[in-house]
């Protein structure tokens, strides 16, 4: 469904209040890396599999490769993947959350269906294309969004696209949240990157430029807001009563 642009009750006002500095303190004990050889054999084996060898590459983005793609990409349009959905789906204890006060991040789980953007990349350098996407997209063993070769519907028919799904084995998958939990954490969470409302205020924000409309991010967002100024209000009386 699409239209013309709603407004959105999560502001960059809302964000500044969640957002803190925090320093990285790095991957954390028993955390164990994806090594550049790790990365080859991913790259390798994704580039073996690929379903239709000689046809464009296509990626598709659901959430900050939307907006923050930063690979080259020569055309885009818009793709339903069925069977999946955007869902925020396995805590973050760094990048957006700490071990203190872990976060969450969004995913593309199994169900549902999944409206999101195309991506067509140049086919001269795959290989690099691929490896630059990897190293942003999983950095931990074992990885939390694994790369899978996804069918896409277009309004010129199906295409096999590159998608990064989320991996139900982790350790830090954690399913199926109601998004009332959902937006508590979000309304709090904040890392060395940013905080998960910063996340979603993007993620809502483009989604919604293109006319592609979540309902579940849409509600999701005006909880987060909620949340966001319940705490701030509790911190204030705290203060009154304290001062």
């Amino acid at each position: 469904m699409s239209g013309k642009p709603r407004s959105i009750s999560l502001t960059p006002a809302h964000v500044a209040q969640v957002h803190r500095a925090i320093a990285d303190d790095g991957p954390g004990p028993g955390a164990v890396l994806h090594s550049d050889a790790d990365y080859d054999e991913w790259v390798a084996r994704m580039i073996r599999s690929h379903p239709a060898p000689g046809s464009p590459t296509m990626l598709f983005a659901y959430g900050s490769l939307i907006w923050k793609p930063e690979i080259e990409h020569v055309r885009e349009t818009v793709g339903v993947a069925r069977g999946w959905h955007r869902i925020f789906c396995f805590r973050m204890i760094r990048f957006r959350g700490t071990p203190e006060q872990p976060g969450l991040m969004m995913a593309l789980d199994r169900g549902g269906q999944c409206r999101g953007v195309l991506y067509e990349l140049p086919d001269d350098d795959i290989e690099q294309q691929f490896a630059k996407l990897f190293r942003r997209e999983f950095t931990y063993k074992p990885p939390n969004s694994m790369p899978r070769w996804i069918k896409v519907e277009t309004a010129s028919g199906p295409v096999s696209a590159l998608a990064f799904v989320m991996n139900r084995a982790s350790p830090l998958y954690a399913g199926s949240l109601s998004l009332e939990s959902v937006a508590e954490v979000l309304a709090c969470a904040c890392g060395h990157v940013g905080s998960g409302a910063e996340y979603l205020l993007n993620t809502v924000t483009h989604l919604e430029a293109r006319g592609i409309r979540d309902r579940n991010l849409w509600r999701l967002q005006a909880l987060v807001a909620e949340c966001i100024e319940r705490n701030n209000r509790a911190v204030h009386a705290n203060e009154i009563a304290s001062a």
